[in-house]
């Protein structure tokens, strides 16, 4: 069974932390409170998270100095960080807050469903990099096992199979993010399918072509399901 993913709640009200994790519950995920930049910061030496949910005024380390913090961190730079604050400032108090490295930045009173919606895609994009990562530790390993012939032919069947299932739920993925119509969320998601089209090409460079022909043959290379559609650009 998939591991659920973890998602940090950074907010230093507590009434603001339940409202959180009413709206997220539906999410099914492991929801994980911090009530500072500081105590956020060292949840974040210990797990991963999908996404983080972070509150811009807080006392002592606000959610500007706290995601500078994260960003500088090289394991927990590419987490996704998405500010709610109470206050509005205009477009320079906004700019800040994409300028410190949020994929978002939602003005409260918020919409529970846009919110949970936007986390939800998150932690999808989370899960597929997971699978990723999997797949790649299990190729290498099994490359490195030297098995023979028709254990790696097997071993190789088996990839070929879990990489296809994982490119139609990539595809079923990009198109939930062409159709939220967010820059943010495209990006990400770009990178998430280009390690897809890299895992795909290291696989079909695995598959022995016979004697007379200069690539993979057809016939022996586990089919493919439809390739994964990209977002737009950001």
């Amino acid at each position: 069974m998939t591991e659920k993913a973890k998602i940090l709640l950074v907010d230093d009200r507590q009434e603001n932390l339940l409202a959180l994790e009413a709206i997220l519950s539906a999410l099914d995920q492991t929801l994980v409170r911090a009530h500072s930049g500081e105590e956020a910061l060292k949840a974040l030496l210990s797990d991963d998270f999908a996404v983080i949910l972070l509150d811009v005024q807080m006392p002592g380390m606000d959610g500007f100095e706290t995601a500078a913090h994260i960003k500088r961190r090289e394991k927990t730079r590419d987490i996704p960080i998405i500010f709610l604050t109470a206050i509005n400032h205009g477009p320079h108090h906004t700019f800040r807050g994409y300028a410190a490295g949020a994929v978002d930045y939602i003005s409260k009173p918020f919409d529970p469903w846009v919110l949970r919606a936007k986390v939800a895609v998150f932690v999808d994009l989370y899960n597929k990099n997971c699978q990723l990562r999997e797949q790649a530790a299990l190729l290498r390993g099994r490359i490195d096992a030297g098995a023979g012939e028709n254990r790696a032919g097997d071993m190789l069947g088996e990839l070929f199979a879990r990489l296809g299932s994982l490119e139609e739920s990539a595809d079923d993925l990009a198109k939930q993010v062409e159709m939220s119509d967010d820059p943010a969320l495209a990006a990400t998601a770009n990178g998430v399918l280009g390690k897809i089209a890299r895992l795909r090409a290291a696989l079909d460079a695995l598959v022995p072509a016979p004697a007379g022909h200069p690539g993979p043959a057809a016939e022996t290379r586990p089919p493919a399901p439809p390739a994964a559609r990209r977002p737009p650009e950001a």
